[in-house]
């Protein structure tokens, strides 16, 4: 299983481009896998890994997730080879549906029929980020062009899919699925089966299966959960997320959360692998002093 660090999630001073440069170089250095940029209402994910791109060789980077709304999907198909050939090959697009509190609360846009409209921005999408030209009649996009990036290779996607229909178009139609609160049980069980089934039935490569997490290395586990309650405790409340934390049969994201010492954040991390997930997205919560550091080092013992 492949190790890599979530940034982007956290608002603060140290959210700065400057950072998130010397972020990326550091876990270069360190030798991680990924590098995953949260896109919420800050930094634009993707514009932030071309930049960081640029300034490294070897990680991985990746969104976690951006929107499919409200961007077009030529649009976006744009802005992600560019951030391709930025990386020289190493940016990889998560793309997720958000929510309809997002969408159609704070954008004012219809959250109507959402897989359909994921099924249909993927008909478009997927084609342009693989080169090749694209004529697609559907209910909400209608497109005939080609795009022409010449220092740009193939961009992988991963859907952000939890229910079956979202997993059986990631399974499809993307390299695999970008997950958040969503534990070991509920993954071997729903989502590996449903979305390797899927991309079988397509004749596509065994699927990625990106899990991204809560994670803190502490000694005092009770206090570092409930803060966890506290600050996450909106994605708790969210329809999708909640029903896989149902599903996992936690109470809420600090009980799906890795907290705990050495051996304790060892045992997670096996219970994950062995549920079938390929990389690991860790989101170190800035709860105690020195969390990050402290939770950085044991991570980077364990590449």
């Amino acid at each position: 299983m492949r190790i890599g660090v979530m940034s982007g999630a956290s608002p603060g001073p140290d959210a700065t481009l400057d950072r998130f440069v010397e972020r990326a170089k550091d876990l270069e250095a360190r030798g991680f896998h990924s590098m995953w940029m949260a896109n919420i209402f800050n930094h634009d994910a993707i514009t932030v890994q071309a930049i960081i791109g640029r300034e490294t060789e070897r990680i991985e980077l990746g969104t976690a997730v951006v929107p499919s709304y409200p961007r077009h999907p030529i649009a976006m198909a744009q802005q992600c080879l560019t951030a391709q050939s930025a990386s020289r090959g190493r940016f990889v697009l998560g793309v997720g549906l958000s929510h309809q509190l997002v969408i159609e609360g704070m954008f004012g846009l219809s959250y109507d029929k959402p897989a359909r409209h994921m099924r249909e921005y993927m008909a478009v999408l997927g084609p342009l980020l693989r080169g090749e030209p694209v004529k697609f009649e559907g209910n909400e996009y209608r497109v005939n062009l080609a795009l022409d990036v010449p220092d740009a290779v193939e961009v992988p996607v991963i859907i952000a899919a939890l229910g079956d229909h979202m997993l059986k178009i990631a399974g499809r139609t993307a390299s695999g699925t970008i997950l958040w609160m969503t534990g070991p049980k509920t993954i071997a069980g729903h989502i590996v089966p449903k979305l390797q089934a899927a991309a079988s039935e397509a004749g596509r490569p065994e699927p990625r299966v990106v899990c991204g997490l809560p994670t803190v290395l502490t000694n005092d586990p009770d206090t570092v959960r409930e803060r966890i309650a506290k600050s996450l405790a909106m994605y708790g409340q969210l329809p999708s997320y909640r029903a896989m934390l149902d599903k996992e049969g936690l109470a809420g994201p600090a009980d799906i959360a890795l907290v705990g010492d050495e051996k304790e954040l060892d045992a997670s991390l096996a219970r994950l692998a062995d549920a079938g997930v390929t990389d690991f997205d860790a989101a170190i919560i800035p709860v105690e002093d020195d969390a990050d550091e402290r939770t950085l080092d044991y991570l980077t013992s364990r590449l």
